[in-house]
């Protein structure tokens, strides 16, 4: 191993938002959200901290997380600004219906107190905005939905029961 290489710090865990102090962040590393669920990738933090995220298992880590260094340090997690529509309903029923549209085409989808925010599409703007919701283009940081069927269990059918 080389000297360059022995000099790479290792990401090793992660420290939740609301469970560290972010002020005593060694560094910040901004992530869009495609960049933020990984196991294993080499960033470079804004103060010129490079580091391997090395993980057991890929993490969707999202803004204001930390990744702990085997330095001890911490690294907090920034979402990068994104073009996002924000959605919002005029009733709660509104609300669900448009959640389950969004769902049922597998896009993205960020709750955001009573709005929705999906990635900038025309397509899914138009069919929102024809459901009665209103959309507004806003720059933020993208943080959606963890996508649950990754830990789903395998489905099981092979032409039998197991006696259930």
């Amino acid at each position: 191993m080389g000297a360059r290489e022995a000099a790479v710090k290792r990401g090793w865990a992660i420290r939740r938002a609301g469970f560290w102090n972010p002020e005593s962040a060694a560094d910040v590393v901004v992530l869009d959200a495609g960049d933020r669920h990984r196991r294993r990738i080499k960033l470079a933090g804004e103060r010129g901290t490079e580091f391997l995220l090395d993980l057991d298992e890929a993490v969707a880590l999202r803004d204001g997380d930390g990744i702990m260094l085997d330095d001890g340090g911490i690294v907090l997690v920034t979402g990068q600004r994104e073009p996002l529509a924000e959605i919002a309903a005029r009733t709660p029923l509104e609300f669900v219906r448009l959640a389950w549209h969004l769902g049922n085409r597998h896009t993205d989808v960020q709750i955001a107190g009573l709005r929705l925010r999906i990635r900038r599409d025309h397509v899914l703007e138009e069919m929102v905005a024809g459901l009665g919701a209103s959309v507004t283009a806003i720059d933020a940081s993208f943080d959606p939905e963890a996508n649950v069927q990754a830990s789903a269990p395998p489905v099981h059918d092979h032409g039998h029961d197991h006696g259930r």
